[in-house]
C-alpha cells in the first residue's frame, strides 16, 4: 500500500500546503509540526521556484520571499530529513518540471525516496508527458500524483485509471487563491473518478473556510488548503506556527 493511503484511512483528510522557506526554513519546520499536531493528515511542501505558473499572487509572493532568503532545493531536502526524525504523516513535494530537470531527474527523485518524501505533484507536466518522470518515480517508490481539472473532460477516466497515491482534483479554473464560491460541478467529476479507480481523491484550489472544506470533503476524500495558510505566514512570520496550528485544527474539525 502506498504510504499516502495512510492519510485517508481515518476519515476525510486535511492537507495543508506550505511553501518551504517562507519566511525561513526553521519556521517551515515549526509550521509543519504544528499542522501535524493539530490534525493534518498529509503535508504538501512547495519547493520555491521563480515562475510558479499554477500559483496565484499569495503563493507567488511566498516563493519570492523564500528564494530571496536563499532557499535552494538541497536545503529543502535537509529540512525534510530533519522533519522525518519525528514527523510520520505522509509528505509530498509540489514543484515544477524545471526544478526537477535542473537538479537531475533521477538524482532528485532518488533523494525524495531517501529522505522520506512519498509523492510528487508537478502541475506543469500534462498527463501525456508524465513518462518523463513516471518510470523514475516507480523505480524509487515515489508516487507521481495526477491532477484532474474541470477542463480534463473526456480525459478524466483515463487519468484516474493510471493515478497513484491520490488524485489532486482542481476545484476551479485559474490559479491558486481563496475564492468566495466554488461553482464547478465537482460531483460529476468525482463520480467519473470513482468509476475508474479506488485511489483517494482530494480537492484543492480556492478553499479557505471550514464550510468550504467540509463541502469539498463531503464530495471527495479530503480538502487541500494553501493560500489561506500562506496568508497567515505572510501576516505573522516567525510567529505563524501557533496561528497555523489553530487554523488547521478548525479546518480538520470541520471535516
Amino acid at each position: 500500500m502506498s504510504n499516502i493511503r495512510k492519510a485517508f484511512i481515518n476519515g476525510k483528510a486535511f492537507i495543508p500546503f506550505i511553501t518551504c522557506g517562507d519566511p525561513d526554513l526553521e519556521t517551515t519546520a515549526a509550521v509543519v509540526r504544528a499542522a501535524v499536531k493539530n490534525g493534518a493528515d498529509l503535508i504538501e511542501l512547495g519547493i520555491p521556484f521563480s515562475d510558479p505558473t499554477a500559483e496565484g499572487p499569495v503563493i507567488q509572493a511566498a516563493n519570492i520571499r523564500a528564494l530571496n532568503g536563499g532557499v535552494k532545493t538541497d536545503k529543502v531536502f535537509d529540512l525534510v530529513r530533519e522533519l522525518r526524525t519525528d514527523v510520520e504523516v505522509p509528505m509530498v513535494f509540489m514543484t515544477y518540471a524545471n526544478v526537477v530537470f535542473s537538479y537531475g531527474s533521477e538524482k532528485f527523485i532518488s533523494t525524495c525516496a531517501e529522505i522520506g518524501i512519498d509523492g510528487l505533484i508537478i502541475p506543469d507536466i500534462p498527463y501525456e508527458e508524465k513518462d518523463e518522470f513516471l518510470p523514475i518515480c516507480r523505480k524509487y517508490g515515489v508516487d507521481l500524483i495526477s491532477l484532474i481539472a474541470p477542463t480534463s473532460e473526456n480525459r478524466i477516466g483515463m487519468i484516474a485509471k493510471e493515478a497513484e497515491g491520490f488524485i489532486y482534483l482542481v476545484s476551479s479554473l485559474g490559479v491558486t487563491g481563496t475564492r468566495n464560491e466554488i461553482n464547478t460541478d465537482l460531483k460529476s467529476i468525482v463520480s467519473i473518478i470513482r468509476e475508474n479507480t479506488d485511489i483517494p481523491c482530494a480537492i484543492g484550489f480556492g478553499i479557505s473556510t471550514p464550510e468550504q472544506a467540509k463541502k469539498m470533503a463531503d464530495l471527495s476524500d479530503g480538502a487541500i488548503v494553501g493560500s489561506a495558510i500562506i496568508k497567515l505566514l505572510a501576516e505573522y512570520g516567525k510567529d505563524a506556527p501557533e496561528y497555523v496550528g489553530a487554523y488547521v485544527k478548525k479546518m480538520k474539525d470541520a471535516l
